[in-house]
């Protein structure tokens, strides 16, 4: 199916493309192609750049620094940054909390925080996951126990993705254990200097450190840091992760990489490395990948459209989010297949894959560890697959 577009959705797609062609920084781009593995400070340049052109936040309200774009025009900009290789902003800052301030936070919470967020004045993280409550996110126990004009904060938070780099959190916390499991949770911002707070590395199996526990004893959180109303926790939460679950798809990255997928294909085949039957098994594959893309990307416009209209997450948000790291993941899996032993070795992190001919293949093994674990975040695909069996077929 091809999508078209207006002459005037067409000039704002020459727009972006001219933009990222001459603001985003070479080091950045080659950083994206080879898959190496951003700093902070490679996210934070970045950001204030599409900051300082007002592009950081596009889907904010306006008044709070988002752009009054069309469902399409929020399209065309996230697959031109995806084909340009360019990187994402954080999406603590610009998906989640964000979003979250503009619709449940006071007029006193959103001036102290919202630009400082956008320009990543401030770097936060999410404290949701518990050991004991994953995908089962409404089992947290980790207690906010009020005291005057605070709440005391006791217990831990696991897989807290860039806790070491964060200046902030947002968080659930159990305020009240008396009724239902969804009752009684509430969403707390802190400080992550706050005294009581240690936070511990987990070096996951890719070889690299981007999640933590984090540890709370006797942590003193304002009674002002609340989000929305004391144990009314979960409502905000829902909000958020169905917008985490939307963005989690990253159709535009996953067209991109398809692309580079079928330049890889044809570079092999010139080679001589892959014989007649390789090649016909892959591009049958890379068929199969593409139609199910498409199929995703309506999806995904769809999803977009109902929210321009106060649609708001529902169940499609949920099926974007299962088919979308299905996606990501087998585009990993073709990588590898490609790469072949050559591509079982871990790299050296300390040696920064410069070639673009070769990187792919020592990037493969970290490529495909790494992306095991999306279909994990946002709440695990067997439960959105619950949520869609309930919500869209009355199971």
């Amino acid at each position: 199916m091809k999508l078209d577009f207006t002459p005037e959705e067409t000039a704002f797609r020459n727009e972006v493309r001219a933009f990222l062609q001459h603001a985003l920084p070479d080091d950045l781009r080659r950083k994206m192609i080879n898959r190496d593995h951003l700093t902070k400070e490679d996210t934070v340049r970045w950001q204030r750049i599409l900051n300082a052109q007002g592009w950081a936040v596009t889907h904010w309200p306006v008044e709070y620094g988002g752009q009054a774009w069309t469902p399409a025009q929020r399209y065309i900009f996230q697959e031109e940054m995806a084909l340009a290789h360019a990187p994402e902003g954080s999406p603590f800052n610009v998906n989640m909390i964000g979003p979250v301030l503009c619709k449940f936070g006071t007029a006193a919470q959103k001036e102290k925080f919202l630009a400082a967020t956008a320009n990543i004045d401030i770097w936060w993280c999410q404290g949701f996951s518990e050991p004991g409550a994953g995908s089962d996110l409404a089992s947290l126990k980790t207690t906010a126990v009020r005291d005057g004009d605070h709440y005391v904060l006791n217990g831990q938070k696991i897989w807290t993705t860039q806790a070491q780099h964060a200046d902030w959190m947002f968080g659930l916390f159990r305020t009240d254990s008396s009724g239902k499991k969804q009752q009684g949770i509430t969403f707390l911002l802190l400080d992550m200097k706050t005294p009581g707070i240690t936070v511990r590395p987990i070096e996951t199996i890719d070889g690299e450190h981007d999640a933590n526990e984090v540890f709370f004893d006797d942590v003193r959180v304002p009674v002002d840091n609340v989000i929305g109303e004391e144990g009314r926790g979960w409502d905000v939460a829902k909000h958020l992760l169905g917008s985490e679950r939307s963005g989690i798809a990253r159709i535009g990255l996953s067209k991109e990489r398809l692309s580079q997928l079928r330049a890889l294909e044809t570079r092999l085949a010139e080679e001589g490395t892959l014989d007649e039957e390789e090649q016909r098994r892959l591009a049958h594959k890379l068929a199969e990948v593409e139609v199910e893309l498409r199929a995703l990307e309506l999806t995904q416009l769809r999803v977009v459209a109902a929210d321009a209209h106060g649609g708001g997450a529902n169940a499609a948000a949920s099926i974007l989010k299962v088919k979308g790291t299905e996606m990501q993941q087998r585009m990993t899996e073709l990588v590898a297949e490609l790469a072949g032993p050559a591509g079982l070795a871990m790299p050296d992190h300390d040696h920064a894959r410069n070639d673009p001919d070769d990187g792919w293949v020592s990037a493969a093994a970290p490529f495909y560890f790494t992306m095991r674990k999306v279909s994990i975040f946002g709440g695990s695909n067997e439960v959105q697959k619950n949520i869609i069996a309930k919500t869209m077929l009355g199971l």
